[in-house]
């Protein structure tokens, strides 16, 4: 990490560009080399700041009043855990809603890595046990495991 900087200035710088809808400010944030893993979802993991900004690119036409809410973070060297809450409306009216945690890994000023769990909140009134049925392929509504 160059110099003494604090990687939480650089989520910072994070959060800000996203919440301007500043694609340049936001896609500075990376190295040129990134790496996203997103383990919960293997095949949307990705190398590369060019990737981050189309992604991002996409997010801010689809969704144009998305605000990031940085809710928490530790830090340990290098890596900064940090809790999210990415809200705003889609052009068709629907809310986008979306939480979860990423684990950045920072490195000369910029992101280098990150593990990424953040997901699309459900509105499905699915409870636990449900969910524990489809968890363990059990059969029926309620069945316990």
């Amino acid at each position: 990490m160059r110099g003494s900087t604090d990687p939480t200035a650089v989520i910072a710088r994070l959060v800000s560009a996203t919440n301007a809808h500043d694609l340049d400010a936001l896609t500075a944030c990376f190295a040129d080399d990134y790496v996203n893993a997103t383990p919960v979802h293997p095949a949307q993991g990705f190398t590369g700041s060019a990737q981050v900004g189309r992604n991002w690119g996409q997010l801010f036409a689809a969704i144009p009043d998305l605000r990031a809410n940085l809710l928490a973070t530790a830090v340990d060297d290098r890596t900064v855990w940090s809790e999210w809450e990415l809200g705003g409306t889609r052009r068709d009216g629907s809310t986008h809603l979306m939480r979860g945690v990423i684990v950045f890994t920072i490195g000369d000023d910029v992101i280098t890595e990150a593990r990424f769990y953040l997901e699309p909140v459900s509105v499905a009134d699915v409870g636990i046990d449900e969910t524990i049925a489809r968890v363990t392929h059990a059969s029926g509504s309620g069945a316990r495991p």
